[in-house]
């Protein structure tokens, strides 16, 4: 994406990595972009069997991630390979184009 500075892939037992706080403990999104106007964009991807509501794993980390948003942190999206007719790629690109 054009809006896109660059990106990683976020290592969760690198001492650099970027995470977020859960009850339990910390979580680590797959991915961390840096947009060109500067905010954060934080990415993560779960599978149809994990993206499913009622796994609470998945709901808490996308309870923290839109908080996480909310509150001024930067912008996050849990992305899957399909969703709502959307590829990954699309997922993103509404993501950004919203905000």
């Amino acid at each position: 994406n054009s809006e896109v500075e660059f990106w990683l892939r976020n290592v969760s037992q690198h001492p650099d990595a970027f995470w977020l706080p859960r009850a339990t403990r910390k979580f680590y999104p797959d991915f961390v972009a840096k947009l060109k106007d500067g905010r954060i964009f934080v990415v993560e991807y779960k599978g149809e069997m994990l993206a499913a509501p009622g796994i609470t794993e998945t709901d808490e980390k996308r309870a923290v991630g839109e908080l996480w948003e909310k509150s001024g942190g930067g912008l996050f999206l849990m992305v899957e390979k399909e969703k709502g007719g959307l590829s990954i790629r699309e997922q993103l690109a509404a993501k950004l184009a919203r905000t």
